[in-house]
């Protein structure tokens, strides 16, 4: 009887992991805001000139991924990406910035 139910927990234990490894495989890999792709803002945003469409397109990518917020909240971006002119660029973009 012990060795039926070491085996039945055995089978358990590979059917819970083949089902989680199956679900890990499914999910969408995540977001990876990149803080250097602002680079082709970073005049606009420091000295409040017209964005670049380079800028532009970086700017609705990160837009896109929901990097807005995650750098608002990041003290290390914060004080860049919520400034007058970081507004404005992104305004200047056609893009709304997201209430966080």
């Amino acid at each position: 009887m012990a060795k039926w139910a070491a085996e039945a927990t055995v089978m358990v234990v590979l059917a819970v992991t083949v089902a989680v490894a199956v679900v890990a495989a499914q999910a969408p890999p995540p977001v990876q805001c990149d803080p250097g792709k602002l680079s082709a803002c970073a005049v606009p945003i420091f000295f409040g000139t017209a964005p670049s469409k380079s800028c532009c397109s970086n700017l609705r990518a990160q837009e896109k991924d929901g990097c807005f917020c995650q750098y608002a909240r990041d003290p290390m971006y914060a004080s860049y990406i919520n400034s007058t002119n970081a507004r404005n660029t992104i305004a200047a973009c056609g893009i709304a910035f997201p209430s966080c």
